[in-house]
Order: C-alpha cells, then sequence, then structure tokens
C-alpha cells in the first residue's frame, strides 16, 4: 500500500503554524480566507459588470474590459496623433 505523503509547502505551512499560540492560528487562518473570498468577490463583481455593460449595448471603455491588459494596451487620449503622411490604403 503505497501512502501519499503532503506536499513540501503543505508541511511549511504546518510548520510555520506550528509555532504559533492558538489565537494567533484562528485569526491568521481567517484572514486568510477572508482574503480569499474577497478577491473571488471583487473579480465576480466585475465579470457580472462587464457582462451586463455588453448584454445593455452600452459602450464600455475600452481599458476596463474583462481580461484586456493594462497600461500601454490602450492610450486613449495619450495615443499620438495620427500623421498624414502614414496613410497608405
Amino acid at each position: 500500500m503505497h501512502v501519499t505523503l503532503a506536499s513540501w509547502k503543505s508541511e511549511i505551512f504546518e510548520a510555520v503554524l506550528g509555532f504559533l499560540p492558538d489565537w494567533a492560528q484562528m485569526t491568521g487562518l481567517g484572514l486568510l480566507v477572508a482574503a480569499v473570498l474577497a478577491t473571488w468577490a471583487y473579480k465576480l463583481k466585475r465579470k457580472l459588470a462587464y457582462r451586463r455593460a455588453v448584454r445593455a449595448g452600452r459602450p464600455v471603455h475600452a481599458a476596463a474590459q474583462y481580461g484586456q491588459g493594462r497600461g500601454a494596451d490602450y492610450l486613449g487620449s495619450y495615443a499620438p496623433p495620427a500623421r498624414q503622411d502614414d496613410a497608405t490604403a
């Protein structure tokens, strides 16, 4: 019979928790769970807002679109003006 061992990450996690007092263990785990749930809620809120905007036909700001990159991917009003001599079409 083969018994799988815990991963090294879980071993380190348990070792760190073992050194803490009980009140700190519960507080730390509670904060960790709260942070994960808050992250999920924030992502779900953004995803639903994007879907509602698309379904309603409202224009969605390009920088705020779900799944789009950030920073230089969208220059907006900071984009350089198009030059007249660049028209090759």
